[in-house]
């Protein structure tokens, strides 16, 4: 596949109860400043096949949107890589809002260090209210050494150091992984734990992303927290990370070499 050099793709899939929430995530996304030349293209897909997604969002030619049998947030988000370009997949769920500049820091870390898979960067609770609160497990701003988010993981009862839906990584290694798990739940988890077993990450100590807290949200489920479901999914996500520990090389899903070998210059931006 072809792909432009200066496009980073989001990534959102969208259920119905999270319909009116896609105005804020359009209006965050929309006053990201990218630094020059590069642009944003977001793959709006919808967990069925109503239509009421495409006809919630604006006219706007850098929205692609499209549909699926329901499958779950895994298949739905794997779905929308049909439409994928560029050499970089940003994740935001559709409840949740990018803050300013979220984008921008993505794409200086990942430009600047060919070596780095991925990132993420800090999260803020966002409450019914409006207010924010922080997490309190954030690791300091940095490289993350492969392996370093699963060791917390499996330290930690299976808590994550770092929020999975801050996630931006190469595409090449996005599509090597596999994309999202085949899981009810846990699929972020389930890709940020991969990348983190073949390659190196970096943390972004700046809050990028609001992370909407409401009774409609998927994790606030029963069905989510069940004992043996839980089990079961971190069984399966355990599995898939030795498998990769055991089979993949460092040079294994190389970065995309037109991204990996230009520096992009973030002073165009004015100040971050």
């Amino acid at each position: 596949m072809q792909r432009s050099t200066r496009i980073i793709s989001v990534v959102t899939p969208v259920h119905p109860p999270s319909i009116p929430f896609l105005t804020a995530a359009y209006a965050a996304l929309r006053d990201q400043r990218l630094p020059a030349g590069w642009q944003w293209r977001w793959l709006v897909q919808e967990d069925g096949q109503t239509g009421a997604v495409a006809a919630a969002l604006p006219d706007d030619p850098r929205i692609s949107t499209g549909t699926n049998r329901p499958g779950g947030p895994g298949v739905t988000r794997t779905m929308a890589l049909s439409r994928v370009d560029g050499p970089l997949v940003k994740v935001l769920d559709a409840d949740d809002r990018l803050t300013a500049d979220a984008l921008a820091r993505d794409i200086a870390v990942l430009a600047a260090d060919p070596t780095i898979g991925w990132t993420t960067a800090r999260a803020l609770d966002l409450a019914p209210d409006g207010s924010t609160s922080a997490v309190a497990t954030d690791p300091a701003p940095g490289r993350l050494t492969a392996g370093t988010v699963h060791r917390h993981w499996q330290a930690n009862a299976h808590q994550l150091p770092v929020h999975p839906a801050t996630l931006c990584i190469r595409t090449d290694l996005l599509f090597a992984l596999g994309g999202w798990m085949a899981l009810p739940a846990s699929e972020d988890t389930g890709l940020l734990l991969a990348a983190d077993a073949v390659r190196d990450g970096y943390f972004i100590g700046e809050a990028g992303l609001l992370y909407r807290r409401w009774a409609g949200q998927v994790t606030s489920q029963q069905a989510h927290w069940s004992p043996i479901e839980r089990a079961n999914r971190t069984q399966v996500i355990e599995a898939r990370v030795a498998a990769l520990r055991r089979s993949w090389t460092r040079t294994d899903a190389a970065p995309t070499p037109v991204l990996a070998a230009t520096s992009y210059d973030l002073d165009e931006l004015g100040p971050l």
